[in-house]
């Protein structure tokens, strides 16, 4: 349970963080104010996504050590990685690859004692 809880965290964190980065890029060459800005549906994507995630974490530092639970979180770094990658089509070099290689390993270090 405790496991199912971090990855719903970071599914959460993952989807504010792409609704993040929908809300700037459909601000992109607009002169619109703040009033326009705030009316983005991405932008509050992003809010909900984020708070949900912040009260799911607050579950998952009830049942696990911070220890453990917070270096799991670096599941993020791996699936924005390949949102980036396979969604906003960015390059991503070897270097990168192995440290998202490195970081999963970590995750399922960590994970066996969770």
């Amino acid at each position: 349970m405790s496991l199912l809880l971090v990855l719903t965290a970071c599914l959460l964190t993952c989807l504010g963080q792409i609704a993040q980065k929908y809300a700037v890029e459909s601000w992109r060459g607009k002169a619109s104010g703040w009033g326009e800005k705030l009316r983005s549906p991405w932008l509050w994507l992003a809010l909900a996504s984020l708070g949900l995630g912040l009260l799911v974490w607050l579950l998952v530092l009830q049942r696990l050590e911070v220890g453990v639970a917070y270096p799991m979180l670096s599941l993020n770094f791996v699936l924005i990685t390949l949102v980036a990658r396979f969604v906003f089509h960015e390059t991503i070099d070897r270097r990168h690859w192995l440290g998202v290689a490195l970081v999963i390993a970590g995750v399922v270090l960590l994970g066996q004692h969770a």
